[in-house]
Protein backbone atom coordinates (compact mmCIF):
# COMPACT_ATOMS: atom_id res chain seq x y z
CA UNK A 1 0.00 0.00 0.00
CA UNK A 2 1.19 3.87 -1.08
CA UNK A 3 -0.10 6.88 0.57
CA UNK A 4 0.38 9.91 -1.09
CA UNK A 5 0.93 13.08 1.13
CA UNK A 6 2.25 12.71 4.71
CA UNK A 7 0.36 15.46 6.32
CA UNK A 8 -1.62 15.36 9.59
CA UNK A 9 -3.81 13.08 8.14
CA UNK A 10 -1.56 10.57 5.71
CA UNK A 11 0.95 10.00 8.67
CA UNK A 12 -1.74 8.98 11.06
CA UNK A 13 -3.49 6.87 8.59
CA UNK A 14 -0.45 5.31 7.89
CA UNK A 15 0.55 4.92 11.00
CA UNK A 16 -2.27 3.39 12.17
CA UNK A 17 -2.32 0.88 8.89
CA UNK A 18 1.10 -0.64 10.18
CA UNK A 19 0.02 -0.94 13.74
CA UNK A 20 -2.47 -3.19 11.73
CA UNK A 21 -0.03 -5.01 9.89
CA UNK A 22 0.02 -3.61 6.80
CA UNK A 23 3.03 -2.78 4.80
CA UNK A 24 3.00 0.94 4.14
CA UNK A 25 5.00 2.86 1.72
CA UNK A 26 4.66 6.89 2.52
CA UNK A 27 5.67 9.06 -0.10
CA UNK A 28 5.80 12.88 -0.11
CA UNK A 29 7.57 15.71 -1.74
CA UNK A 30 8.59 17.22 1.57
CA UNK A 31 12.02 15.90 3.36
CA UNK A 32 11.05 17.02 6.69
CA UNK A 33 7.81 15.00 7.07
CA UNK A 34 9.10 12.02 5.28
CA UNK A 35 12.15 12.37 7.99
CA UNK A 36 9.61 12.39 10.35
CA UNK A 37 7.59 9.78 9.69
CA UNK A 38 10.71 7.27 8.56
CA UNK A 39 10.91 4.94 11.55
CA UNK A 40 7.53 4.53 11.86
CA UNK A 41 6.43 2.55 8.60
CA UNK A 42 8.01 0.09 6.39
CA UNK A 43 9.58 2.94 4.16
CA UNK A 44 9.19 6.11 2.71
CA UNK A 45 10.19 7.95 -0.56
CA UNK A 46 10.20 11.90 -1.20
CA UNK A 47 9.57 12.66 -4.40
CA UNK A 48 7.05 15.16 -6.14
CA UNK A 49 3.78 12.72 -7.18
CA UNK A 50 3.02 15.15 -9.93
CA UNK A 51 6.14 14.19 -11.75
CA UNK A 52 5.08 11.11 -13.58
CA UNK A 53 8.96 10.00 -14.47
CA UNK A 54 9.87 9.67 -10.97
CA UNK A 55 7.41 6.91 -9.94
CA UNK A 56 9.52 4.88 -11.23
CA UNK A 57 11.20 4.07 -7.91
CA UNK A 58 7.70 3.16 -6.94
CA UNK A 59 6.81 -0.76 -7.24
CA UNK A 60 3.43 0.06 -8.89
CA UNK A 61 3.12 -3.22 -10.09
CA UNK A 62 3.00 -4.58 -7.13
CA UNK A 63 0.82 -2.61 -5.24
CA UNK A 64 -3.14 -3.03 -4.62
CA UNK A 65 -4.10 0.21 -2.74
CA UNK A 66 -2.85 3.77 -3.34
CA UNK A 67 -4.26 6.29 -0.97
CA UNK A 68 -4.15 9.90 -1.78
CA UNK A 69 -3.78 11.74 1.09
CA UNK A 70 -2.81 15.33 0.11
CA UNK A 71 -4.34 17.94 1.96
CA UNK A 72 -2.46 21.35 1.07
CA UNK A 73 -2.75 21.26 -2.79
CA UNK A 74 -5.38 20.51 -4.75
CA UNK A 75 -4.06 20.51 -7.63
CA UNK A 76 -1.68 18.55 -7.04
CA UNK A 77 -3.86 15.69 -5.21
CA UNK A 78 -5.94 15.50 -8.76
CA UNK A 79 -2.53 15.51 -10.59
CA UNK A 80 -1.43 12.73 -8.69
CA UNK A 81 -4.68 10.89 -8.93
CA UNK A 82 -4.71 10.94 -12.65
CA UNK A 83 -1.25 9.69 -12.69
CA UNK A 84 -2.25 6.66 -10.65
CA UNK A 85 -5.39 5.70 -13.10
CA UNK A 86 -2.98 4.82 -15.68
CA UNK A 87 -2.03 1.42 -13.68
CA UNK A 88 -5.36 -0.53 -13.93
CA UNK A 89 -4.13 -2.84 -10.91
CA UNK A 90 -4.48 -0.14 -8.33
CA UNK A 91 -6.90 0.16 -6.09
CA UNK A 92 -7.88 4.35 -5.70
CA UNK A 93 -8.60 6.20 -2.42
CA UNK A 94 -8.40 9.84 -2.98
CA UNK A 95 -9.08 12.60 -0.50
CA UNK A 96 -11.56 15.80 -1.27
CA UNK A 97 -10.64 19.03 -0.53
CA UNK A 98 -14.23 20.50 -1.96
CA UNK A 99 -17.21 19.61 -3.62
CA UNK A 100 -15.50 20.40 -6.89
CA UNK A 101 -12.69 18.30 -5.76
CA UNK A 102 -14.73 15.84 -5.39
CA UNK A 103 -17.32 15.90 -8.83
CA UNK A 104 -13.41 15.78 -10.29
CA UNK A 105 -13.08 12.65 -8.70
CA UNK A 106 -16.07 11.19 -9.64
CA UNK A 107 -15.55 11.68 -13.49
CA UNK A 108 -12.55 10.19 -12.96
CA UNK A 109 -13.73 6.83 -11.97
CA UNK A 110 -11.50 6.84 -8.69
CA UNK A 111 -12.88 3.81 -6.28
CA UNK A 112 -13.13 5.41 -2.84
CA UNK A 113 -13.41 9.17 -2.26
CA UNK A 114 -13.16 9.99 1.46
CA UNK A 115 -13.81 13.15 3.58
CA UNK A 116 -11.08 13.07 6.80
CA UNK A 117 -12.10 15.88 8.52
CA UNK A 118 -15.74 15.55 8.47
CA UNK A 119 -15.86 12.03 8.93
CA UNK A 120 -13.76 12.60 11.88
CA UNK A 121 -16.08 15.31 13.36
CA UNK A 122 -18.71 12.42 13.00
CA UNK A 123 -16.78 9.70 14.54
CA UNK A 124 -16.06 12.70 17.25
CA UNK A 125 -19.11 13.22 17.76
CA UNK A 126 -20.25 9.40 18.25
CA UNK A 127 -17.38 8.95 20.96
CA UNK A 128 -18.96 11.71 23.24
CA UNK A 129 -22.07 10.66 23.11
CA UNK A 130 -21.34 7.14 23.60
CA UNK A 131 -18.96 7.25 26.25
CA UNK A 132 -16.87 3.99 27.79
CA UNK A 133 -16.17 2.70 24.59
CA UNK A 134 -13.22 2.51 22.21
CA UNK A 135 -14.73 2.33 18.86
CA UNK A 136 -18.59 2.01 17.71
CA UNK A 137 -20.39 1.47 15.26
CA UNK A 138 -24.44 2.59 15.55
CA UNK A 139 -26.78 0.13 13.66
CA UNK A 140 -29.70 2.49 14.66
CA UNK A 141 -30.93 4.46 17.78
CA UNK A 142 -30.69 1.16 19.81
CA UNK A 143 -28.11 -0.85 19.02
CA UNK A 144 -24.58 -0.63 17.84
CA UNK A 145 -21.82 -2.84 17.01
CA UNK A 146 -18.94 -1.87 19.94
CA UNK A 147 -15.35 -2.13 20.74
CA UNK A 148 -15.14 -2.37 24.53
CA UNK A 149 -11.51 -3.21 26.40
CA UNK A 150 -12.00 -6.38 28.31
CA UNK A 151 -12.01 -6.21 32.37
CA UNK A 152 -8.95 -7.15 34.12
CA UNK A 153 -11.66 -9.19 35.80
CA UNK A 154 -12.05 -11.59 33.16
CA UNK A 155 -8.56 -12.35 32.09
CA UNK A 156 -7.65 -15.93 31.93
CA UNK A 157 -11.79 -17.09 32.03
CA UNK A 158 -13.62 -18.38 28.88
CA UNK A 159 -16.36 -15.99 27.75
CA UNK A 160 -19.20 -19.14 28.92
CA UNK A 161 -17.39 -18.39 32.68
CA UNK A 162 -18.42 -14.57 31.96
CA UNK A 163 -21.54 -15.36 31.06
CA UNK A 164 -22.19 -12.63 28.48
CA UNK A 165 -25.38 -13.43 27.02
CA UNK A 166 -26.96 -14.42 30.45
CA UNK A 167 -25.35 -11.91 32.33
CA UNK A 168 -25.15 -8.93 30.32
CA UNK A 169 -27.35 -9.55 27.04
CA UNK A 170 -24.70 -9.07 24.83
CA UNK A 171 -23.21 -11.15 22.22
CA UNK A 172 -19.28 -11.06 21.42
CA UNK A 173 -18.59 -11.09 17.68
CA UNK A 174 -14.83 -11.37 17.71
CA UNK A 175 -12.04 -10.43 19.63
CA UNK A 176 -9.20 -8.02 18.61
CA UNK A 177 -5.83 -9.60 20.18
CA UNK A 178 -2.23 -7.77 20.15
CA UNK A 179 -0.26 -9.37 17.72
CA UNK A 180 3.67 -8.60 17.11
CA UNK A 181 5.54 -9.12 13.39
CA UNK A 182 8.39 -8.32 11.95
CA UNK A 183 7.89 -5.79 9.04
CA UNK A 184 10.61 -5.91 5.89
CA UNK A 185 13.42 -3.56 7.50
CA UNK A 186 13.44 -5.84 10.07
CA UNK A 187 11.62 -3.83 12.75
CA UNK A 188 9.03 -5.33 14.90
CA UNK A 189 5.54 -3.99 13.85
CA UNK A 190 2.82 -4.52 16.80
CA UNK A 191 -0.85 -4.54 15.68
CA UNK A 192 -4.45 -5.44 16.44
CA UNK A 193 -5.96 -8.93 14.57
CA UNK A 194 -9.14 -10.41 15.24
CA UNK A 195 -9.39 -13.81 16.39
CA UNK A 196 -11.95 -14.51 14.09
CA UNK A 197 -16.19 -16.06 15.35
CA UNK A 198 -15.02 -16.98 19.18
CA UNK A 199 -16.19 -20.13 21.02
CA UNK A 200 -17.69 -20.09 24.60
CA UNK A 201 -14.53 -22.30 25.78
CA UNK A 202 -11.99 -19.30 24.34
CA UNK A 203 -10.09 -17.85 27.30
CA UNK A 204 -9.98 -13.95 27.08
CA UNK A 205 -6.37 -12.66 27.44
CA UNK A 206 -4.63 -9.49 28.76
CA UNK A 207 -5.60 -6.29 26.42
CA UNK A 208 -7.96 -8.41 24.74
CA UNK A 209 -10.93 -6.22 22.94
CA UNK A 210 -13.94 -7.11 22.56
CA UNK A 211 -16.05 -6.26 19.53
CA UNK A 212 -19.75 -6.84 21.53
CA UNK A 213 -23.07 -6.72 19.43
CA UNK A 214 -26.29 -5.34 21.42
CA UNK A 215 -28.63 -2.52 22.73
CA UNK A 216 -26.84 0.46 23.91
CA UNK A 217 -28.39 0.33 27.28
CA UNK A 218 -26.65 -2.91 28.06
CA UNK A 219 -23.33 -2.05 26.42
CA UNK A 220 -23.06 0.83 28.81
CA UNK A 221 -24.31 -1.16 31.63
CA UNK A 222 -21.31 -3.91 31.35
CA UNK A 223 -19.42 -0.99 31.00
CA UNK A 224 -20.59 0.75 34.04
CA UNK A 225 -20.49 -2.94 35.59
CA UNK A 226 -16.80 -3.63 35.18
CA UNK A 227 -15.72 -0.31 35.61
CA UNK A 228 -14.14 0.42 32.32
CA UNK A 229 -12.66 3.44 32.02
CA UNK A 230 -13.67 6.33 29.28
CA UNK A 231 -11.41 5.82 26.49
CA UNK A 232 -8.67 9.29 26.94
Amino acid sequence: MIIFGLGNFGQALAIHLTQSGNEVIGVDKDLNKVEFIKEKIAHTVSLDSTNELAYAVLPLKDTDVAVVAIGENEGAAIITTAILKKYPNIRIISRSLSPIHDTVLQAMGVHQIIHPEQDAAERLTRKLNFKKVLENFILDENYSITEVRAPLSMEGKTIQECMFREKYKLNIVTILRKKEKTNILGRKINYQEAVGIPTPEMKLEAGDVLVVFGSNHFIESFCDENKIPEDQ
